[in-house]
């Protein structure tokens, strides 16, 4: 059955809903190639299905949401909402960015959580001093995660911010990569800077990291040391092992945090080595101040053939 819904732009320039050379109206275009989209003035002009039309309705109703809020629309922003509303049915159509799903606000960026995978994570990291952050790739697990800690840190809570990860895909190789210890380490440390980079001026990272005030090493550094007033982001932590994993959470000082991320889909472990991330739900479950968040491919936020792929080795797997 064919519709026509009319929005009408309210309190802003089309001119920022459309985006520049009207990019953004093209994209939604693009996507929804069976709708017919008319952009009229303040007028846009939905005709087609009932049920596309509700879905590209709801994505503009959010946009002029956030250009009302904001000023602009960013593409991620426009990014996530395309990627729910082409989401499985199983999943709401689209997500309302309100402010509670602020994570933090620097000069040039605002981190949100952006779906309800990441809404839990922010939720759980307020109410438990350990957190278990478990889904597949492009699910923004580690994004959020430093996000958290970094807005932490800015409120004071923390005094310090440690990154891990275990360097389990170098092995023996390790020694043949060229240079000293830090640059043959940096590749598998190098998606902790950069999102860190994505919230933090590189002269404050830098100053930082002298500091030690952010510290971001192999997993095998953590051994033997007390984090105390700290906030500890174990990453990929599907390489960890059940006595790497233990160390790690053994670590947690006075009024420090930790989120543990990784996916149980990409284990690097040798078979005869049991991953700490998979056995950790069935130790740690029934401990208060211990809490899993499971996020799906419903939660993936990058280009949304990631999802597709997901699905597909998915289906091959089982």
């Amino acid at each position: 059955m064919t519709t026509e819904q009319i929005i009408e732009i309210q309190g802003i320039e089309p001119v920022i809903l459309f985006g520049p050379y009207d990019a953004i109206l093209k994209k939604i275009r693009n996507e929804f190639s069976d709708i017919q989209i008319i952009a009229r003035g303040t007028q846009i002009i939905l005709r087609g299905r009932a049920e596309e039309v509700a879905l590209v309705e709801r994505i503009f109703n959010e946009l002029i949401l956030l250009a009302n809020k904001h000023g602009e629309v960013l593409d991620n922003d426009l990014n996530t909402l395309i990627n729910l509303a082409l989401s499985p049915s199983e999943r709401p159509k689209a997500t309302h960015f309100g402010d509670d799903d602020i994570i933090l606000t620097t000069p040039d960026y605002t981190v949100r959580a952006k779906t309800d995978g990441q809404r839990r994570m922010v939720a759980e990291a307020r109410t438990n001093d350990i957190l278990f952050a478990i889904g597949p790739a492009g699910t923004g697990k580690t994004y959020t995660a430093v996000a958290i800690a970094v807005a932490a840190w800015k409120a004071k809570r923390v005094k310090r911010i440690v990154l891990a990860r275990p360097a389990v895909e170098a092995g023996e190789s390790l020694g043949f990569l060229p240079g000293d210890l830090a640059q043959k380490i940096d590749p598998y440390l190098r998606p902790l800077y950069d999102a860190l980079q994505d919230m933090l001026t590189a002269e404050k990272l830098k100053l930082l990291t002298e500091q030690r005030v952010i510290e971001i090493v192999p997993l095998a550094y953590m051994r033997g040391r007390t984090m105390s007033n700290s906030f500890i982001i174990l990453d990929e932590a599907q390489n960890a092992s059940n006595k790497q994993m233990k160390m790690c959470l053994t670590r947690l000082g006075i009024n420090s945090k930790a989120i543990i991320t990784g996916d149980v889909t990409q284990i690097d472990l040798p078979k005869e080595i049991d991953s700490g991330l998979t056995n950790s739900p069935k130790i740690l479950n029934d401990i208060k101040g211990i809490s899993f968040v499971y996020l799906d491919k419903t939660d993936v936020v990058r280009h949304k053939l990631v999802r597709d792929i997901i699905n597909a080795y998915e289906i091959h797997e089982k």
